[in-house]
């Protein structure tokens, strides 16, 4: 009786056979004369290299692009830069086996500049890859990162194809049989929720977020007052004429978000409460923006999660599996990139703070609401569970 080999197997072997291997959800997104031009800067490139594009779904073969390379590379057995789509931003990944360990960052920055290209606004994904593999044969990614988001995009206009059905990302693991293009779509989803979270005001941006992550506990505070407030203010302006029921729930929830933020405030006791109020804050904005948007006839963006380490430092940029020190547990999180980067280490990221006994501990060691939920991270209930009066709960 034989035995079909893994979804891993079945990969590398394909590698084995070219450095390209594009599951047949994505032929389209690479042409036969994009593939040849890969092809030939693969080649053409100091060290091995390989293209592994898969859908990363929730609930599918591959959620994440490092299991997915560590997968594929383990059962290759050789060395080199994979290189795949990335979970939760548009940017590629990719992991070096082999090298320095300079090399090895070099690698994974360089995959993600393009995204930051103003030419590659509407270019397709095997211009993208094209360029990555340019990018990592040339050396130096991280000083090409560093220059390409020092001048940031002007007007991005990555929207999805009219042939592609709208996907929010949880739902995606029920719908694998949808067309062809569903895993690209998904992709350019992916890029347009982030540009949303950066070109619309009515965001909370991640340069607030980031801000108030600096800031000592009284500007902390003072910031989280400000921003709900603010946002109370932008809730009053909103008279949507619409019947849509969708649009009814996403006010909804705005409304509830902001209660939930100012019963936060007003009971903060340190700051994992005052960084809940913001990111409660996020939810309600996220929610409103949404609202705002289907009832204009526009689309609805979905909700970015933020790090799980530390909220403050803005949007997750993908997935990690991580061990709290002296557990035996193992947790998958969503992490911003310097985060992740700590966990693929083997560092401590840095962590959202909490006083216990006079003792500074992360905010996750604690027994609490924030720590239960990783900020919203572990569910879509939240901003109810805050209304419950669940925060003072132990």
């Amino acid at each position: 009786m034989s035995v079909e080999p893994s979804p891993g197997t079945e990969i590398a072997e394909a590698l084995r056979r070219s450095p390209v291997y594009a599951d047949p959800s994505l032929e389209a997104a690479l042409p036969a004369a994009k593939r040849r031009v890969l092809l030939a800067r693969i080649e053409a490139a100091p060290m091995p290299v390989f293209v592994v594009l898969v859908p990363l779904v929730k609930g599918g073969t591959w959620e994440d692009p490092e299991e997915l390379l560590t997968v594929v590379h383990d059962r290759l057995g050789r060395d080199g830069v994979y290189i795949s789509l990335g979970s939760y931003s548009p940017q590629l990944e990719a992991r070096q086996w082999g090298g320095t360990e300079e090399e090895r960052r070099d690698s994974e920055y360089a995959v993600q500049v393009p995204f930051f290209l103003s030419e590659f606004d509407e270019a397709p994904l095997a211009d993208h890859l094209i360029e990555a593999v340019e990018l990592v044969a040339a050396g130096g990614g991280r000083a090409a990162y560093e220059k390409a988001i020092e001048h940031p995009r002007s007007e991005p206009s990555i929207e999805l194809s009219d042939s592609a059905e709208l996907i929010p990302t949880p739902v995606v693991a029920g719908v694998l049989g949808v067309a062809a293009v569903t895993g690209l779509a998904v992709w350019r989803w992916r890029r347009s929720a982030r540009v949303l979270r950066e070109q619309r005001p009515l965001l909370l941006s991640r340069e607030i977020l980031t801000a108030a992550g600096k800031a000592d506990r009284a500007e902390l505070r003072d910031r989280a007052e400000r921003e709900v407030i603010a946002f109370g203010e932008l809730l009053e302006g909103s008279d949507l004429d619409s019947d849509a029921s969708r649009v009814h729930d996403l006010m909804t929830l705005a409304l509830d978000a902001y209660q939930a933020a100012a019963k936060t405030l007003d009971s903060a006791t340190g700051v994992p409460d005052l960084a809940g109020a913001l990111v409660l804050v996020d939810r309600g904005r996220d929610a409103l923006d949404s609202a705002r948007a289907l009832a204009s006839g526009g689309r609805e963006a979905p909700h970015s999660p933020l790090c799980f380490f530390n909220p403050l430092h803005g949007d997750a940029a993908g997935a990690v599996v991580w061990r709290e020190l002296g557990s035996r547990d193992s947790l998958r999180v969503q992490a911003c990139r310097a985060c992740a980067k700590a966990v693929r280490d083997h560092r401590a990221p840095e962590s959202l703070p909490d006083q216990v006994d006079g003792r500074t501990v992360p905010y996750y060691a604690v027994p609490t609401l924030w720590a239960r939920t990783g900020y919203g991270q572990f569910g879509d209930d939240l901003v109810h569970r805050v209304l419950r009066g669940d925060l003072r709960r132990t």
